[in-house]
């Protein structure tokens, strides 16, 4: 069709729909992570061990896990706008109510909730971009969206560090406020949802027919040609060996990316004399990186067409970071892991989540990249769950950060096993 590019299609559809999904995705992160700078005070105050917190803040993944496919399967029966909502809503209300956590028994049970409350929301975004983007567009999109959680750690440390000093004012301690004040903006966002968000392509008048013909005539015809390369029961697929293995992939990218910041602060703070503030500032540092990097990544992936040996490559520094981190206790070398850390694996998401639906193809995109995303993360919970077990027993971060380093190896490993090599052919 002349006069019309891809490049000018795609382009106006990422200035459309990235914006807003990226700042729905923040307060999710936000809402997600932020109890890693209210335990600064609320383990404290309660009496929480390292083990308690790193097993209440893995929990939330745990719930997660369990709704995470229902959800996404039902997102596709009902369509993104109405989903997406309902997820932002009741995931905004939990949050709120995490004020009320008095001991280590509503602590495990009310981030388990928020788990099961937001479960869906991300893959549901992830399959949701499949409607807009082709496979050689996917990458760098994805990687766009997925910026929101780096995007979330720079906003988010020094915010969650001033809302700590409001510790006493209306008789609230900081970490209630801190639930509080960043779990409202996700129930407003939930309803503005029904508003912004289109369901599709069809639906939207800032495409012209022309735009919206050439655009669904790439959908269609690249759905077809996956669909014609892999003609699997959604059954067939739930048992294929590579499935699984994208999913063990998403695991080890999730233990790297919760360990890290489900312990952050504290990383932080052991290895200075920060106050919570400064904390919050210096934190949003690796956050920074991370955001750059999964831009550049992500566009470089898509320029060379090529996802396996970004992925590996990302991993190793991960692993690289994690290592350093272990074998110092002085903020310099500590800082520096830290920056490794965040750059190899937040960089390393935008480029996997363009691999699955290539690979399971769009039949079962929905369900599969559910799973992935549901096994994944449980990341979630094994990444801080032994950070505070292993700290607990030996009083230092040491061992459990190794332990992190050769999960980073081994997600590597399966990664060169995995994905087909030279898989930038079908793209």
């Amino acid at each position: 069709m002349p006069g019309i590019t891809n490049r000018a299609i795609y382009r106006k559809i990422q200035q459309k729909l990235i914006p807003f999904l990226v700042i729905l995705y923040i307060f999710a992160y936000l809402d997600r992570i932020n109890i890693s700078f209210a335990a600064l005070q609320m383990s404290q105050q309660l009496g929480f061990t390292d083990s308690v917190y790193g097993l209440g803040a893995g929990l939330f993944f745990i719930g997660y896990f369990i709704f995470e496919v229902p959800s996404n399967l039902i997102l596709e029966k009902t369509g993104p706008k109405i989903w997406i909502s309902r997820i932002m809503v009741s995931w905004g209300i939990i949050a709120c109510c995490m004020i009320f956590i008095k001991d280590e028994h509503s602590f495990y049970l009310l981030r388990f909730i928020l788990g099961i409350a937001e479960a869906g929301f991300f893959p549901g975004i992830i399959f949701y971009l499949t409607r807009w983007f082709t496979d050689a567009q996917r990458a760098q999109s994805m990687a766009l969206f997925t910026t929101a959680t780096a995007i979330s750690g720079i906003i988010g440390g020094p915010l969650s560090g001033w809302i700590l000093s409001f510790h006493g004012i209306a008789g609230l301690p900081g970490w209630q406020w801190l639930f509080l004040l960043e779990g409202i903006p996700a129930i407003f966002l939930g309803i503005l949802v029904l508003f912004i968000l289109p369901n599709s392509p069809k639906d939207v008048h800032w495409l012209s027919s022309l735009e919206k013909e050439q655009l669904l005539e790439q959908l269609q015809a690249e759905n077809k040609a996956n669909q014609q390369i892999k003609k699997h029961s959604l059954v067939e697929i739930f048992t294929s060996p590579r499935l699984w293995g994208l999913s063990f992939i998403y695991f080890t990218i999730c233990v790297g990316i919760y360990g890290f910041s489900l312990w952050l602060p504290q990383l932080i703070k052991g290895a200075s004399d920060l106050n919570n503030l400064q904390i919050g500032i210096v934190s949003a540092i690796p956050y920074l990186v991370a955001a750059i990097g999964m831009v550049s990544v992500g566009a470089h992936s898509d320029l060379k067409r090529e996802r396996k040996w970004h992925i590996v490559f990302l991993l190793m520094i991960a692993g690289l970071g994690f290592g350093l981190i272990s074998l110092t206790q002085g903020l310099g070398l500590t800082f520096l892991g830290l920056l490794l850390v965040a750059f190899g694996v937040w960089s390393s998401i935008g480029i996997f989540w363009s691999v699955p639906n290539y690979l399971l193809g769009s039949g079962t995109a929905a369900g599969g990249i559910a799973l992935i995303n549901s096994v994944g993360n449980l990341g979630g919970f094994f990444g801080p769950s032994l950070i505070g077990f292993f700290k607990d027993k030996t009083g230092s971060f040491a061992d459990s950060l190794l332990i992190l380093m050769a999960i980073m190896i081994l997600g590597a490993i399966a990664t060169l096993l995995i994905v087909p090599d030279q898989s930038h052919s079908k793209y």
